[in-house]
């Protein structure tokens, strides 16, 4: 189970990012206005799974709230992630559909 204590917002490189033992997972950004475009995700092998994955972005979401922002998943497994996940639709910039 990942903390969100575990999350860094790492703004210099523009990612989150989250350390298990050795390896590091991450999420790019681009922070435009009021909204985050999510760009890329990238979890090592070692580490990847279903459950690490929906994990890390149901942190990351609730941060983002947290910030009031609004999110433009340009990646394609953080957008599968909100099909799955109506509730974070609700974040989604208007005119943004998924």
């Amino acid at each position: 189970m990942i903390e969100a204590s575990e999350l860094v917002d790492n703004d210099f490189l523009r990612q989150y990012e989250i350390k298990i033992d050795e390896h590091l997972a991450k999420i790019e950004y681009s922070l435009q206005e009021r909204k985050i475009f999510l760009t890329k995700l990238i979890i090592p092998d070692e580490i990847n799974s279903e459950e690490f994955q929906k994990e890390f972005l149901v942190i990351v979401f609730k941060d983002i709230e947290d910030r009031n922002l609004s999110v433009v998943p340009t990646s394609p497994e953080i957008a599968k992630f909100v099909r799955k996940n109506r509730k974070y639709k609700r974040m989604l910039p208007v005119g943004v559909r998924i």
